[in-house]
């Protein structure tokens, strides 16, 4: 019995590389999908399609991406995006992963023209030739407008059965899913935290001031975030989801606070250094300020150094004024 031709698939759960890794199993090869997961992207799974069958491997590069991010050869696109970098990475990681389980080739369901720095000519190339697998990189979806791959050289993949969509308007990748019968997929979105300007903002802040871990990052994606000094930050629920969340990043080193008497957010303050009064004081301040203050001129928060029974510490403050809580809002 003549073994099955394998293939590896970036799949990212969207419809272009639904759709890419369909075309290419319709032509009686297997597929692989590996999503490679950061604190800034990776696949969610409640958007997986139960009806889609694809052996996934999800595979965490969180700490060899950051490498990539503080320093990207090709710089940043319009926030803190590597994107030429980040693309490159993944294919070599792809190869990598391919090389491991004996896979032929790398498909993706990147289309030409859809994203202005990643997926133009130029790009695509260059990412191609930093990944080290030239030639082994096939997206079916664009296929027939780009050069002819090894595997469609070799004959391993039908050249005739691939497709030449580009730009950005999605209406064929639609129509083929139609065909196809895949009716739920997730809608599209840029998907990545880096590409948006309040979380980029944060992050350089982060990188810029302070020691971090894994969590710090994760910790970027909720609440109200306010520097007190080039060592000191805090974190202000915005919900009541938030503020239970917020003390599931609590660490050695941190003060929880939160309001005594009256309704308010749970804030999270973390440092590099020496806790003195004015940093407590300012950061009570501005918990306060988020507080319902109906019937109150000044309004007493709790705060904790340990997450244990400890009998909390106490200010009663005047909230911080939006003047100059603005100058500290990161």
């Amino acid at each position: 019995m003549t073994k099955k031709t394998k293939a590896v698939a970036l799949f990212s759960g969207g419809l272009d590389s639904i759709l890419a890794i369909k075309l290419i199993m319709n032509q009686g090869i297997d597929v692989v999908g590996v999503n490679f997961r950061t604190p800034f992207f990776g696949l969610d799974q409640k958007y997986i399609n139960p009806d889609f069958e694809i052996d996934l491997k999800i595979v965490d590069i969180s700490l060899e991406y950051m490498n990539i991010l503080k320093n990207p050869l090709h710089g940043y696109g319009k926030n803190i995006n590597p994107c030429i970098d980040c693309h490159a990475f993944m294919f070599k990681s792809a190869g990598d992963f391919m090389n491991r389980i004996n896979a032929s080739f790398i498909i993706s369901g990147e289309v030409l023209g859809e994203r202005p720095m990643s997926q133009n000519r130029g790009s695509l190339s260059l990412i191609e030739k930093m990944s080290g697998y030239s030639g082994l990189i096939l997206r079916p979806l664009s296929a027939l407008l780009l050069p002819e791959t090894i595997p469609e050289k070799n004959g391993i993949v039908d050249r005739n059965k691939l497709l030449n969509i580009s730009g950005r308007s999605r209406k064929r990748q639609i129509a083929l899913a139609e065909r196809m019968g895949i009716i739920k997929y997730p809608s599209p979105a840029g998907g990545c935290k880096l590409t948006e300007p309040g979380f980029a903002h944060r992050l350089k802040d982060l990188l810029s001031h302070e020691k971090y871990d894994m969590k710090d990052i994760e910790l970027l994606k909720i609440g109200r975030h306010f520097r007190l000094d080039g060592d000191t930050k805090i974190v202000i629920g915005r919900n009541m989801g938030e503020n239970s969340l917020i003390e599931t990043f609590f660490k050695v080193g941190d003060i929880l606070f939160k309001p005594k008497k009256t309704k308010g957010p749970t804030a999270l303050l973390k440092t590099n250094a020496d806790l003195n009064e004015e940093l407590i004081l300012k950061a009570c301040r501005i918990v306060s300020r988020y507080c319902d203050k109906e019937g109150y001129n000044e309004i007493e928060i709790n705060y904790y150094h340990t997450l244990k029974h400890e009998t909390p510490l106490v200010k009663k403050i005047l909230p911080l004024e939006d003047e100059e809580l603005n100058l500290l809002r990161v």
